[in-house]
């Protein structure tokens, strides 16, 4: 792998990414008409509120959603979402914000879907408060609960299904909001959660959408989209918002845009083929190795595409887990690759390998793992 000039001076070598669309290797890659579509979105200056309410427009008509707000990254739309649902439109709240004395300041959230992003939920000043059944969620919900939020990753339990979750906060009167930063594709997921309910769903533009990896969007009910948007960027106040840390350039805004436009268009059966294509060169150039399991698995629920999934038996007498990463990562070209310490296996997502990189982790695989 060639370095880019770019990095070069920074010392900086490209890596091979079987680790999905995570921010500590770079998201994703925007593609040439993203890129293209930013340069020109440099060259002029523009009303940044008719940008944003124009960008808008076109996130809550492919949403299926009353409205919607381009963001910089997911975890800014779910500090924007929880600030909305505990302000509203009251500038007089938004300028308080952070704050912890606001009569709705409670987020109610399910045990099991407690998870090392919550941090975004509290930063305006709110509480998580937890529960582990119905009937708690029932109990809980008081005029202090500013939203109910559910979370929606692979690597986390349901709790209580959404549709019943929706269910018990509409039935009083409380919003739900949702966090669903790397669940597209499928691309039915841009409406879906809409459809059953949800009052605001947030989602990532870094991750499978390709779009620039500081960006994000959130779509839902307008009164809440408004108030998401006043905490952001509401330039006619006194006092900056709390949102102010987390604007959005004109050129992400467009580069957002042009990668929605492209990721509704591209055939999705045809990039599952491709990355399941991928795995199977890689588990057919592997799977006779002594002591290991290999499997491709692509449950929607519990992997983000085709994954290659190796699991290490009682016979196996290769190099310990430890040992196989550390060549992997310090290999050239380095390899980064998904872990389960606790189950001892090894996950390849084939969501981010560029075409060729296949053949080189199963190369790799195979001198690391023959190794005695």
């Amino acid at each position: 792998m060639n370095s880019p000039d770019v990095y070069k001076k920074l010392g900086i070598e490209p890596v091979i990414n079987a680790q999905s669309w995570v921010t500590v290797l770079g998201g994703s890659l925007m593609k040439p008409e993203v890129l293209s579509a930013m340069n020109e979105a440099s060259s002029v200056f523009v009303d940044m509120i008719k940008l944003n309410k124009s960008a808008g427009d076109f996130i809550a008509k492919i949403c299926n959603a009353e409205k919607g707000l381009i963001t910089s990254g997911c975890a800014a739309a779910q500090v924007l979402m929880v600030s909305a649902c505990m302000t509203g439109k009251d500038e007089s709240k938004i300028n308080l914000l952070p704050s912890s004395d606001l009569g709705k300041n409670q987020v109610l959230l399910h045990s099991k879907q407690r998870n090392r992003y919550e941090k975004s939920f509290t930063m305006p000043g709110a509480t998580i408060v937890e529960f582990s059944s119905e009937e708690e969620l029932k109990s809980l919900i008081s005029n202090k609960t500013a939203c109910v939020a559910y979370v929606l990753a692979p690597w986390l339990s349901r709790g209580l299904g959404l549709s019943r979750t929706i269910d018990l906060a509409h039935e009083k009167d409380v919003p739900i909001i949702m966090d669903a930063a790397a669940e597209l594709p499928p691309r039915a997921n841009l409406s879906k959660f809409i459809d059953m309910g949800v009052d605001l769903v947030a989602f990532s533009g870094g991750k499978g959408i390709q779009g620039p990896q500081s960006t994000g969007f959130l779509a839902g009910k307008k009164d809440l989209v408004d108030a998401a948007f006043m905490n952001s960027l509401n330039l006619h106040a006194e006092l900056a918002a709390i949102g102010r840390p987390m604007k959005v350039s004109k050129e992400n805004i467009v580069g957002l845009v042009t990668a929605l436009e492209m990721f509704i268009d591209t055939d999705e059966s045809k990039e599952w083929s491709d990355w399941l294509d991928k795995s199977k060169r890689i588990k057919n150039r592997i799977e006779n190795i002594k002591g290991i399991k290999v499997t491709i698995e692509d449950d929607e629920e519990t992997r983000q595409g085709p994954t290659v999934v190796i699991r290490f038996g009682k016979n196996y007498k290769g190099p310990s887990l430890k040992k196989i990463l550390f060549e992997l990562e310090n290999g050239k070209p380095n390899i980064f690759v998904s872990t389960q310490p606790h189950i001892n296996e090894i996950s390849l997502i084939m969501v981010n390998i560029q075409d060729g990189e296949d053949i080189i982790i199963a190369e790799r695989l195979t001198e690391i793992l023959e190794k005695s």
